[in-house]
C-alpha cells in the first residue's frame, strides 16, 4: 500500500455511511458498513462497499476490525468561473488567484455560467467541481 501525502490513518471499525476513504487509489464515499461477529479464535470482520467520488465506481473490500485505512483529506474552495468552453470551466480560486480548467459535471451543467461562484474539491491531488454557489 503506498503512502499518500494528503490522506490520514483512521480505525477502520470507527467508519460509518457517509465517511471517506481510500479504495484503490481513488477516493471514495462509503455507502454500506457490515460487521461479523468474531469466532471463537478470530477478530471481527468488516465488509466496506464505497462507491468512488471522481469516478462512480462502487469498490467493496473485507478486512479485519482492527485494521488502518487511508481516508483522504478534503480541502473544500470558492472559485469564480471565467469562462465556459463546452462541459470545461476555466476558474480562478477566490484566495489564491490561481486559474485552472475544471470538468462541469452533468447536474451543474444549466446553472454554472460566466460570472458565478462554485464550490470545488481538491482530492488526492485532484479538483472536481461539486456545486454553485447562489448568492
Amino acid at each position: 500500500m503506498t503512502e499518500l501525502t494528503n490522506t490520514k490513518k483512521v480505525s477502520v471499525g470507527t467508519l460509518k455511511e457517509g465517511s471517506f476513504v481510500v479504495m484503490d487509489g481513488a477516493a471514495c464515499k462509503v455507502v454500506d458498513v457490515q460487521v461479523s461477529r468474531p469466532g471463537k479464535h478470530g477478530h471481527a470482520k468488516i465488509r466496506l462497499t464505497a462507491v468512488g467520488l471522481l469516478d462512480e465506481k462502487k469498490r467493496v473490500e473485507v478486512m479485519p476490525g482492527h485494521d488502518n485505512v487511508d481516508v483522504p483529506i478534503i480541502d473544500k474552495r470558492t472559485a469564480q468561473v471565467l469562462s465556459i468552453t463546452g462541459d470545461k470551466a476555466e476558474v480562478m480560486d477566490s484566495e489564491t488567484y490561481e486559474t485552472f480548467t475544471l470538468d462541469v459535471p452533468e447536474d451543474l451543467k444549466g446553472q454554472c455560467t460566466e460570472g458565478c461562484n462554485v464550490l470545488y474539491w481538491v482530492v488526492l491531488d485532484q479538483r472536481v467541481m461539486k456545486q454553485v454557489k447562489t448568492e
